[in-house]
This record gives C-alpha cells, structure tokens and sequence, in this order.
C-alpha cells in the first residue's frame, strides 16, 4: 500500500498567532469554523502558565497525552487573528 502524502500544509501554511496575556507565540491553522490546529513549541509552552497549570491537571488526572489544552487568552487571540484576517478559515461553510 502506497502512503499519500499529507499537501495540506502546503497549501495553507500554519500561521503565527500570539497571546496577548503571555506572549505565548504558537502556529495556528484553521481548517473550519469547528477545527483549529495548534503547534506548540517549548519555549511558547514555557510563557504560557496557564496552559501549563492545565497540563499539570490533565496529567495528574492520568491523562498526561494527546491535545494540548488552550488557555482562553489564547483562544481569544485565535479568534481575533480569524476576525482580522491574519488566520483565513479554510472551509467557510
């Protein structure tokens, strides 16, 4: 079996989009309304206490793998980069 490679990045590119709590700076994309894609690296996660409090629960819980948790700041500044157009939604539908 042939693996297809995955274009999507290509095409549109993760974007830079940063806290306005922690200065916290990921890469964002949004695939849809309902989707979003977040690439944390560690120095972001190391400015972000909130997220790190938030791992801490997710862990201590047993469930220290998978998706990383957003902070809401971050939330925030996500949906304002979508409002002003720096992060496009792919898929407007």
């Amino acid at each position: 079996m042939t693996v297809r490679p995955d274009n999507r990045l290509a095409d549109a590119p993760m974007t830079p989009v940063t806290c306005g709590a922690c200065g916290a700076r990921v890469l964002a994309r949004k695939s849809s309304w309902e989707q979003t894609s977040v690439q944390w690296d560690a120095r972001a996660r190391s400015k972000c206490l909130s997220t790190q409090h938030l791992l801490r629960e997710k862990c201590l819980a047993g469930d220290g793998g998978g998706v990383l948790p957003l902070c809401a700041e971050l939330r925030v500044a996500i949906e304002t980069a979508v409002r002003d157009g720096s992060l496009p939604v792919l898929d407007e539908r």
